[in-house]
C-alpha cells in the first residue's frame, strides 16, 4: 500500500506525463462524450414512442456496432504503426498507413451496407422474433446503413490525426455534427417545421446527414491545416514487402480482435432479444448511460497507445515502461471517481426516460452491475487497447478478448437468459464475469514486458 501511494504521488508530480496524457485523452474523451450525448438524446426521443421502437433501434444498431468495431480494429492497429512512425519522424510511412487503412475500412463498410440495404428484415430477424421490432428496425437500418462509408473515412482520418498529436479539430467537428444530428432528430422524428413525422426512420436520416457533414469537414480541416496526414492519392500507395508484412502483422490481429469481439458481444443481443422487448429496452438504455463513463477510459486508452507508441518509436523504452505504469495508476484513480459519480447520478438520468417502472428498475440494476465490475473493465481498456497494442502485442490481445467473449460471455448470456430465464440484470452480471478473466490474463502479459518494443527496428 505504501508503494502504491508513493507511486501515485510521483505520477501526479510528473507534469510532462500528465500534460501529454491530458492533451490526447481529454479531447478523445470529449468527442466520445459528445457522441454518447447524441445516443442519449436519440434514445430519449425514440423512447417517447414506446419500448418497441427503443428495442428496434437498439437491435438495428448492433449492425453498426459490429461495423464500427471492425473499423476500430483497422484504425487502432494502423494508429499503433502511425504513432511509432511519428515518433521516428517517418511521415511518408504514415501516409501509406492512411491509404491502406482507408481501403480496408471502406471495403468493410460496403460489406455491411449491402445486406442492410438489400434484406434489412432478414438482418433484423437475426436479433429478435418481435414482428414490431423487425418492421421498425428494418426501416431504420436500411437508411442508416448508407452512412457507414462516411463513418469509415471519418474514423480513419481521426485516428491518423490522433497519432500525430492533432486531436482538437475532431472535437470541434463533433460538436458541430452533434448539433446537426439532434436538430434533424427533433424535426424528422416528430415532424416539426412542416417535415413529415417519420418516427425511428427519421433518426436514421438525421444520422446520415450528420455523418456526411462530419466526413466532409474532417477532410477539409485536414487539408486546410496542412496536416502531415494531408496527402495526394499517389502518396497513399506504393507498399514495400516489409511494410505490408509489418502492417499485417500489427493490424491484422487487431482487425480480427475487434471483429470477433464485436460479433461475440452481438451474440449477447440474440439472447437479450429473446428475453422480450422490455429486457432489450432496459439493456439498451443502461448501455447508453454507462457509455458516458466508458468514454473517459476510451480517451485514456487512446492516449496510452499514442504516447507509448511515440516513445517506443523514438527508442525510449524505459520511459515508455514508466509511462505505462503511470497510466495504470491514473486509470485506477479515475475509476474510483467514475464509480462514485455513476452511483449517485443513475437515478436522475433514469428518471429522464419515458419508460415503465419495471423497465426503470431493470435499468437501475444493470447500472449497479456495471459499477461493480468497473475496476476490471476499465483496467482492460487501458491495458489491452493501450499498453499491449502500443508495442504491437496484438496477437495476445486477440486471444484475450475473443476467448473472454466466446468462452465465457456468450455461454453465460444464453445459459442465464434462455435456459435459467434469469432477469436481465442477472444475465448481464453473468456475462460481465468475462472482464475479470481478461484482467487476470492481461495483467500477466503486461508483467512479461513482451509488448515493450520498437516496431521500426523490426521492419
Amino acid at each position: 500500500m505504501t508503494n502504491l501511494l508513493y507511486d501515485t504521488k510521483e505520477m501526479f508530480r510528473d507534469r510532462a506525463f500528465l500534460g501529454k496524457a491530458v492533451k490526447i485523452a481529454l479531447p478523445v474523451a470529449m468527442q466520445g462524450m459528445l457522441n454518447t450525448v447524441v445516443n442519449l438524446v436519440d434514445t430519449m426521443m425514440i423512447g417517447s414512442l414506446g419500448e418497441t421502437p427503443i428495442a428496434a433501434v437498439g437491435l438495428a444498431n448492433k449492425v453498426f456496432f459490429v461495423f464500427t468495431l471492425l473499423v476500430f480494429g483497422v484504425v487502432s492497429g494502423s494508429g499503433v504503426l502511425a504513432a511509432q512512425y511519428w515518433g521516428s519522424g517517418d511521415v511518408k510511412s504514415i501516409r501509406r498507413v492512411l491509404g491502406l487503412a482507408l481501403m480496408i475500412s471502406i471495403t468493410g463498410a460496403v460489406c455491411f451496407l449491402i445486406p442492410a440495404r438489400v434484406c434489412p428484415e432478414a438482418v433484423m430477424r437475426i436479433f429478435t422474433t418481435s414482428g414490431g421490432a423487425i418492421q421498425i428496425g428494418a426501416a431504420y437500418l436500411s437508411i442508416v446503413a448508407v452512412s457507414y462509408p462516411f463513418t469509415a473515412v471519418t474514423n480513419t482520418y481521426v485516428a491518423m490525426l490522433r497519432a500525430v498529436g492533432q486531436v482538437k479539430a475532431p472535437v470541434v467537428i463533433s460538436c458541430m455534427t452533434i448539433f446537426i444530428n439532434i436538430t434533424f432528430n427533433y424535426i424528422l422524428i416528430f415532424g416539426h417545421f412542416g417535415a413529415p413525422a417519420m418516427g425511428a426512420p427519421g433518426a436514421a436520416v438525421a444520422t446520415l446527414i450528420a455523418r456526411i457533414v462530419e466526413c466532409t469537414a474532417i477532410i477539409g480541416v485536414t487539408w486546410a491545416t496542412h496536416s502531415p496526414v494531408a496527402c495526394r492519392l499517389r502518396e497513399m500507395f506504393g507498399y514495400s514487402r516489409s511494410f505490408l508484412r509489418q502492417f499485417l502483422f500489427t493490424t491484422g490481429p487487431v482487425i480480427a480482435n475487434e471483429f470477433m469481439w464485436g460479433l461475440g458481444t452481438t451474440m449477447y443481443s440474440l439472447a437479450y432479444g429473446r428475453m422480450g422487448d422490455n429486457a432489450v429496452a432496459a439493456i439498451t438504455i443502461a448501455t447508453t448511460i454507462q457509455d458516458m463513463a466508458v468514454v473517459l477510459f476510451q480517451g485514456l486508452s487512446a492516449a496510452t497507445a499514442v504516447i507509448l507508441g511515440n516513445e517506443m518509436g523514438a527508442g525510449h523504452l524505459k520511459l515508455a515502461e514508466k509511462y505505462a505504469k503511470n497510466f495504470f495508476l491514473l486509470q485506477f484513480c479515475v475509476t474510483l471517481s467514475a464509480m462514485a459519480v455513476c452511483f449517485f447520478i443513475r437515478g436522475g438520468i433514469i428518471g429522464m426516460y419515458n419508460i415503465t417502472p419495471a423497465v426503470a428498475a431493470d435499468v437501475n440494476r444493470c447500472l449497479l452491475v456495471f459499477i461493480l465490475f468497473m475496476p476490471f473493465r476499465m483496467f482492460n481498456y487501458v491495458n489491452v487497447v493501450g499498453v499491449l497494442r502500443s508495442g504491437g502485442d496484438t496477437r495476445v490481445c486477440l486471444f484475450i478478448d475473443t476467448s473472454g467473449v466466446w468462452l465465457i460471455g456468450i455461454p453465460m448470456a444464453f445459459i442465464g437468459g434462455l435456459y435459467l430465464r434469469q432477469p436481465i440484470a442477472v444475465v448481464y452480471a453473468m456475462v460481465t464475469v468475462e472482464e475479470v478473466y481478461k484482467a487476470i490474463i492481461g495483467y500477466i502479459r503486461y508483467r512479461q514486458k513482451k509488448w515493450l518494443k520498437n516496431l521500426n527496428t523490426e521492419l
